[in-house]
């Protein structure tokens, strides 16, 4: 169905030697938005990030009713020093900037990837399509959507979707972002297929995308599978957009327990040719705070978006899918794990 640059040799263990420092975690209600008749969103996680000098902006999910746990995306700002001070404390607010308006989207906006690319600020998030409710469709249930900011605000660029021919056994495309690597621009998801396995990918799409003026449906090619799950996991998925240290991609991912459904978090390295070239031996952050363990979807941690401050990666993960925790990594720390389960 792909094609495979699969790594045979990649050594990890299913154990977890936690690296993660936890620096706070916004709740629903500190968070209040503006515009909209309801003061506070009923849950707010699954949040992405970028620095704007002296600060994180911060795009969180937001869910307004529980009855079909339809989402959009909030942004909000968050003082850099708040994160390393007094994030447990401080109230912010957010203005809702996506929201389902079409039929890739209809029933939810989830999980927002922001990310940078040649300047351009860009979000992919996972559509709930028109399908999703569905019980006689089983199809294309949630796909990539990528939105681009420009001087009017956030607007919607296109969906990506499998080639016509495979889009009959595409159950879900999710965990999905845009890299512009050497040979062109590529879009990293999970699709889950009709097989039940669920993929690790990484496609090729037009590198003219961001001139477009209307939405776009746009096939994907060339579809590669990146990395297997280990025996011990369920599912491997993308967690966030990369960050290039030394010439090389950084990305964190997350698995999920074959037998208790638990998220972790572990990390790799690639190159500019999309070659997995490190792979943290062991996981590197699990759910252990109260707000990580009980939650809506207990024992969850998601991480969503990475950004470098200083000599450190501020990671914004959903903690147990009820909030957005805010944790730090010394990037010296993480690239030495790295180094040492290299593969030759």
């Amino acid at each position: 169905m792909f094609r495979s640059i699969c790594r045979t040799d990649v050594r990890r263990e299913n154990k977890t030697v936690d690296i993660v420092k936890r620096r706070g975690v916004i709740t629903a209600n500190k968070v209040h938005l503006k515009k909209y008749p309801i003061d506070n969103p009923v849950t707010i996680f699954n949040a992405s990030i970028m620095v704007d000098e002296d600060e994180l902006i911060v795009y969180g999910r937001i869910v307004l009713g529980y009855f079909t746990y339809a989402s959009a995306i909030a942004e909000f700002r968050v003082p850099i020093k708040d994160v390393f001070n007094n994030l447990f404390t401080c109230h912010y607010t957010a203005e809702i900037i996506l929201y389902p308006n079409n039929k890739f989207d209809l029933w939810g906006v989830e999980d927002p990837r922001v990310y940078e690319i040649d300047g351009k600020w860009l979000i992919t998030y996972s559509g709930r399509t028109v399908n999703y409710f569905d019980p006689s469709i089983r199809v294309e249930r949630t796909l990539p959507v990528t939105a681009i900011l420009d001087k009017e605000g956030w607007r919607k660029l296109c969906v990506f979707r499998m080639p016509e021919a495979l889009r009959g056994f595409l159950i879900s495309d999710k965990d999905a972002f845009l890299v512009k690597m050497k040979d062109g621009l590529k879009l990293f998801h999970r699709p889950h297929m009709r097989d039940e396995r669920f993929y690790l990918a990484i496609s090729d799409v037009p590198d003219d995308i961001f001139s477009f003026t209307e939405f776009r449906d746009i096939s994907v090619k060339n579809t590669t599978l990146v990395l297997e799950h280990a025996e011990f996991e369920d599912k491997i998925g993308w967690g966030t957009p990369p960050v290039k240290i030394d010439g090389e991609y950084l990305f964190l991912l997350h698995g999920v327990d074959v037998e208790t459904k638990v998220y972790r978090v572990f990390a790799i390295l690639m190159n500019d040719n999309a070659e997995v070239t490190a792979v943290t031996p062991y996981y590197i952050m699990e759910p252990k705070e109260s707000y990580e363990v009980y939650g809506d979807r207990p024992f969850t941690v998601f991480p969503c978006g990475a950004q470098l401050v200083d000599d450190s990666l501020v990671v914004s993960y959903g903690a147990g899918d009820s909030a957005i925790g805010i944790g730090e990594i010394d990037t010296s720390e993480l690239m030495s794990i790295l180094d040492s389960n290299r593969i030759e």
